[in-house]
C-alpha cells in the first residue's frame, strides 16, 4: 500500500479502495465462514464489511495496518451477525416417504455449510502469522469449523484471530477493541473447549494427506460401494463411533449399527440407485450425491456430502442440501 493509493481512497476514488482493500477480500471471506459457519452468512458479513470500510476509510487514521483495520471491521460486522436471529434457519423434516431410524441425538448447528476447496486455493499458510498454532487446511475442516460455532463470540474471535491467523496478542486486542489480558484468557478458555470437543469427537487417527494414494483408495473403494448399494462395504469403511449428520436436518446418528439402519432405510431404499460426483469442500473429500428416478432414468440431485477421515477409515459424513450445489459447480440432473 502506497500514501497516494490511501489518500486517493480516502478522496473516495472507487478504484483505488478496490486496490486497496482486494488483496485482502478472499482471506477476509474465509475469516467471516469461520467465524460464522455458513458460506452465505460469510459472503454477506464480506459485503457488510467493505461497506463499512468504504464509509470509514476517512476516519483511518493509519494506527495499525490496513490488513488489522479491516479485521476489526470484518469481526464487528460478524458480532453483529451472531447477534442476528434471522441467520438461524429452521429445522428441516425427511423428505416425504422416508422413515428414518430414531437419532443418537438432536443436532443445533444447522446453518453449518460446505466452503469449495476451490475458493481456498492461493490462501494455504500465506495468511496465517508466526504465532499461528492451526495449518491452514486443518483450520477450515468440517470438524474445526464445527467446534468453533460451539464457542461464544469472543472465545471464538481470540482463537481464530491469535491460533489460526497467528495475530500478536496486542494486534488481537486491538481488533477486538479490547485488553491483551482479556483476549488472553479468552484464547485460554477457548482452547480448552477446543480440546475437550477435539477428545469426543471420535477422530483418533490424523487423516491422510489430501490428494494422496492412500486418500484417493478410501474414496474409490467407498465411491464404489456406495454406487453399488454396497451397504455392508460402506459399513466396513466407517470408523466404530462415526457420526452422520445432515444439516439443517438435526437428526444425527453415531455407531455402525445405526449409519447401516440409516443408510438402509433413506439412501439405499428400494428402486433407488445412487451416483457420485467428485468435488472437495473443506480440504476433505466431497460428492454430489444424486439418486436415480426409476421414471426418467435421470439422476436428481440429493444434496452434497462431505467425507471426514481418520487413517483408512471414515469418522464422520456430513450431508448438506442440494442447494449448496451451485457453489461447487456441480449440476442438479444428471441426464441418462
Amino acid at each position: 500500500m502506497t500514501a497516494d493509493l490511501l489518500a486517493r481512497a480516502q478522496a473516495g476514488d472507487g478504484d483505488a479502495f478496490g486496490q486497496l482493500v482486494d488483496p485482502y477480500r478472499r482471506e477476509l471471506e474465509v475469516y467471516c465462514y469461520r467465524f460464522l459457519g455458513s458460506v452465505q452468512d460469510a459472503e454477506d458479513a464480506l459485503q457488510d464489511t467493505l461497506l463499512a470500510a468504504w464509509r470509514g476509510l476517512p476516519r483511518f487514521e493509519g494506527r495499525a495496518s490496513i490488513r488489522t483495520w479491516l479485521y476489526r471491521v470484518a469481526t464487528s460486522r460478524c458480532l453483529d451477525a451472531l447477534r442476528s436471529a434471522r441467520r438461524r434457519p429452521l429445522a428441516s423434516a425427511p423428505m416425504a416417504g422416508l422413515e428414518p431410524p430414531e437419532p443418537t441425538r438432536l443436532g443445533e448447528l444447522l446453518w453449518l455449510e460446505p466452503y469449495p476447496d476451490v475458493l481456498l486455493e492461493g490462501l494455504a499458510d500465506s495468511t496465517c502469522g508466526p504465532e499461528a498454532r492451526y495449518e491452514a487446511m486443518e483450520s477450515i475442516s468440517l470438524a474445526f469449523i464445527t467446534a468453533l460455532q460451539l464457542l461464544p463470540p469472543r472465545q471464538r474471535a481470540a482463537v481464530i484471530l491469535r491460533d489460526v491467523l497467528g495475530f500478536h496478542a496486542s494486534e488481537a486486542a486491538r481488533i477486538l477493541d479490547t485488553t491483551e489480558e482479556s483476549v488472553t484468557s479468552a484464547l485460554k478458555r477457548a482452547r480448552a473447549a477446543l480440546e475437550r470437543h477435539q477428545q469426543s469427537s471420535g477422530r483418533s487417527e490424523p487423516a491422510p494427506p489430501p490428494h494422496s494414494a492412500a486418500e484417493r483408495h478410501l474414496v474409490e473403494r467407498f465411491t464404489r460401494a456406495f454406487e453399488t448399494a454396497d451397504v455392508d462395504g460402506i459399513v466396513a469403511l466407517l470408523t466404530e463411533d462415526v457420526w452422520l449428520t445432515m444439516p439443517p436436518m438435526p437428526l444425527e446418528y453415531q455407531g455402525r449399527e445405526l449409519a447401516a439402519q440409516f443408510l438402509t432405510a433413506t439412501a439405499f431404499r428400494p428402486g433407488w440407485t445412487a451416483r457420485l460426483m467428485r468435488t472437495r469442500a473443506n480440504g476433505q473429500p466431497a460428492f454430489g450425491f444424486y439418486a436415480r428416478d426409476p421414471q426418467t432414468g435421470d439422476f436428481y440431485t440429493v444434496g452434497l456430502m462431505v467425507l471426514t477421515l481418520s487413517g483408512t477409515h471414515v469418522c464422520a459424513m456430513t450431508r448438506f442440501d442440494p442447494g449448496n450445489l451451485p457453489r461447487f459447480k456441480l449440476p442438479a440432473i444428471l441426464t441418462n
